[in-house]
């Protein structure tokens, strides 16, 4: 069976080499590559190598050399098409079954690229001609000659709303493609498409093998609505998955083993022309995860090198958010931040190479910009405030998947909080009153909790809530949905019946965003417990809440927790997958809360200014909230089952 090779490719690119290679062989790194015994033949001496980058393996000792289809080929007997449908699961890459239809549509996508090769060819003979005098002349006092236009196959297009058009339908291109590919538009209400880039300065963006895919268009008059501007989304263009400018940067990343991401086109040249030829750049959208998975697969620790503004502030802080989690052994990110008010192309002119170099060697570690966000943006001169930092960054922890980069994060973060206050015990994860031994001590019987038993955890400091500092002057998120009111629900109603996963201290439960009334004054009624010596009787407790008049509210709220949650108020349930969920809960409490007061800042930021980089953030963000929604009502449906 014949698999149209971008589906190929995107395995590849999902699959790394040395995943696949190291079921079967224990490698070690070895510079740039992997290396180890070979599978093919008996040996004492390693011969046989991987290469991310390049996607491949090479065995001296057998002359056998192959990408990842070839080696499950070779090892496992399989045939092509049963390693393409293996890794292409494993890969998340969904197969199309090769039909009459499909060969047509890959026929069809080497046509469109045929269409964008002539429409960048197009642009640089406009640039090169009369009309594009205006646009050289401002390359020219950005110090792009006539040399990196070349080089990066810089083009223009022209100010007529169909000079695009009637070139390429003098060619025999279809409208219809023309539209499918992004090179015309066609907004609501008009007829006639007309070209997509006008009167811009034209920047082609490339695949991996180096095939033009889209455009970037950098508008040449100062009125006009967005600086720049992207093709959009197309059968050959996903913005969010690649990287512009890394089909030229990958051999010098592997080379020199580092890869640079800078903040846009004009950036990556600028980086080049300076010696950094390993530079690349998003396509005018916050750094995904595959964005970031590809940065991985050429360099163990990239630098993110950002402009020395707000704007590049935030998406260091955004980059930062989307790598926390996916941390791995030895995968990492370095942080390096312009000086006020540059941009790298700014820094090259004025300093030259040697001022870029002093930026990119004071790139921070990752942990060092967790710590920087959190404790330089807040006051600390109150015990509470440094709690309540101890608590975010706990969160923030909390969330890096691998088992191992968590535990030498969490070591790092507890060393530096120890350290605001000169003791252990201030930021510890304990009560102030402890039991024998240093542990906690074991609150007494409440008709919300169960009695602590011989060999339980104690309390977890993780249990912790609040929003990023960074979002507080953001619009509250206004009203609680189902979903949302549900989880508050379940997190408050755990809390009562197991009040040892309290935490820190009283401020931690305060700090929590609640919307429905009942979780609020249920949470008073347990903060009003929590400052209390000693833990009520039953008696006591009982009491509390009559006179409260609270025994309604604890009703409605218990109503609201959903089937699958009640497992959670059971006495007796299970400690580690309580505080597990519980957690977890918490977590995509202030997740979902701080995505929704950001979405309020994209949505003033689009009315502000309509760039196509705030639809963008504004998009990116629906979109998280989108995912996040669908996996909660997925979790319902499982449970519910």
């Amino acid at each position: 069976m014949r698999y149209p090779p971008h589906i190929l490719e995107e395995i590849r690119a999902r699959v790394p080499t040395s995943e696949v290679v190291g079921r079967r062989v224990r490698l070690k790194k070895a510079g740039r590559e992997w290396r180890g015994l070979s599978p093919f033949n008996s040996e004492k001496t390693p011969s046989f190598y991987v290469n991310d980058q390049k996607q491949f393996y090479h065995c001296f000792s057998s002359g056998k050399h192959g990408d990842i289809f070839k080696f499950v080929m070779e090892t496992e007997g399989l045939s092509f098409p049963e390693a393409v449908e293996r890794l292409a699961g494993e890969a998340g890459v969904a197969l199309p079954k090769m039909t009459v239809e499909n060969e047509q549509a890959e026929e069809r996508r080497k046509g469109a690229l045929e269409v964008m090769e002539l429409a960048a060819v197009y642009f640089e003979e406009q640039l090169r001609g009369q009309a594009g005098g205006e646009a050289r002349a401002y390359l020219d006092r950005r110090a792009l000659g006539e040399a990196t236009r070349k080089t990066f196959r810089l083009g223009y297009s022209l100010p007529g709303r169909y000079a695009l058009r009637d070139f390429l339908a003098g060619k025999g291109v279809d409208r219809d493609l023309m539209l499918e590919l992004g090179l015309l538009t066609a907004p609501e209400g008009v007829n006639v498409p007309y070209d997509k880039f006008r009167d811009r300065i034209m920047f082609p963006i490339l695949d991996i093998r180096g095939r033009v895919v889209a455009f970037g268009g950098r508008a040449m008059q100062a009125e006009a609505k967005a600086k720049y501007m992207n093709s959009p989304e197309t059968p050959l263009f996903h913005k969010g998955r690649m990287l512009y400018n890394l089909h030229a940067a990958r051999k010098s990343a592997h080379d020199r083993s580092r890869i640079i991401a800078v903040e846009g086109y004009v950036d990556v040249i600028a980086m080049t022309l300076a010696g950094y030829p390993e530079t690349v750049a998003p396509l005018g959208t916050a750094l995904t995860e595959d964005q970031l998975a590809l940065l991985w697969r050429h360099a163990d620790e990239p630098i993110l090198c950002f402009d020395g503004d707000g704007a590049g502030q935030r998406a260091a802080f955004r980059a930062l958010d989307v790598a926390l989690p996916m941390l791995e052994p030895g995968k990492s990110l370095r942080i390096a931040m312009l000086p006020q008010g540059q941009d790298p192309d700014d820094l090259m002119r004025s300093g030259g190479p040697s001022a870029i170099e002093a930026v990119l060697s004071a790139a921070r570690p990752l942990v060092e910009m967790l710590w920087a966000r959190e404790a330089e943006a807040a006051s600390l001169e109150t015990p509470e405030r440094r709690a309540g930092l101890a608590r975010t960054l706990r969160e923030a922890v909390a969330g890096i998947r691998d088992e191992t980069v968590r535990r030498f994060y969490r070591d790092d973060i507890e060393g530096r909080l120890r350290g605001l206050s000169g003791g252990p015990a201030s930021f510890s994860g304990g009560r102030s009153e402890r039991a024998a031994g240093g542990r906690p001590a074991a609150p007494r019987g409440t008709p919300f909790q169960r009695r602590p038993r011989p060999g339980d955890p104690p309390p977890s400091p993780r249990i912790t809530t609040g929003f990023n500092p960074l979002l507080k002057t953001a619009v509250p998120v206004p009203g609680a949905g189902g979903r949302a009111a549900k989880r508050e629900a379940m997190i408050v109603m755990s809390l009562l019946a197991h009040p040892e996963l309290l935490g820190i201290e009283e401020e931690a439960l305060a700090a929590l965003e609640l919307v429905n009334p009942d979780a609020r004054a249920l949470r008073t009624l347990l903060l009003d417990r929590a400052a209390e010596a000693g833990t009520p009787e039953t008696e006591l407790m009982e009491a509390r809440l009559r006179r409260a008049g609270l025994e309604e509210a604890y009703a409605r709220l218990l109503a609201l927790v959903s089937s699958g949650d009640r497992w959670t108020l059971d006495p007796n349930a299970d400690p580690q997958r309580l505080e597990q969920t519980l957690h977890q809960a918490v977590i995509l409490h202030r997740q979902t809360g701080a995505l929704h007061s950001e979405l309020h800042q994209a949505e003033r930021a689009l009315a502000e200014d309509g760039s196509e980089a705030n639809f963008a953030w504004l998009c990116d963000l629906q979109q998280q909230l989108a995912v996040i929604a669908a996996a909660e009502a997925e979790a319902e449906v499982s449970h519910e089952e």
